[in-house]
């Protein structure tokens, strides 16, 4: 028999870009590091919508989703994408992010249950580290 408990998955992340900012480069940056460091990477490519996130993020059983925004709009679409994972089911499902976002941004999306959120020259070791310690503590994975 095999054993196929939740410790021996790999860590599942969506990464996404939604609306029209058309800056893609960390996305993929922050994409090619996870899969590197083991990690299992769905990219959805530029301009998707809050919807079409959860929904790919719902279709592939994905442990986390990180968008990647440069336009402004974060507080717009995360709590937006939070709202749609919360009517699909996913609340335990890790929303985390990277972008031009201001502190005090960073500390009201947190307080409506957004995870950490990553700015202009993070290493990628420490997003990588925080996804992996959050799904080890929330989902019982293995990474």
């Amino acid at each position: 028999m095999t054993n196929n408990s939740n410790s021996d998955k790999k860590i599942r992340v969506l990464i996404g870009k939604v609306g029209l900012d058309g800056h893609d480069r960390g996305a993929k940056v922050i994409a090619a590091a996870f899969r590197d460091s083991g990690i299992e990477v769905i990219y959805t490519g530029l301009r998707q919508t809050p919807e079409t996130i959860v929904e790919a993020a719902l279709q592939e059983d994905v442990d986390a989703i990180g968008i990647s925004i440069l336009s402004g709009a974060h507080m717009t679409v995360f709590p937006k994408v939070k709202s749609l994972m919360n009517d699909k089911g996913l609340d335990d499902v890790l929303l985390f992010g990277g972008g031009i976002i201001p502190d005090q941004d960073i500390d009201d999306l947190k307080k409506m249950g957004i995870g950490q959120l990553f700015t202009p020259g993070t290493p990628t070791y420490e997003t990588i580290n925080y996804v992996k310690n959050w799904v080890r503590e929330n989902r019982g994975g293995s990474q």
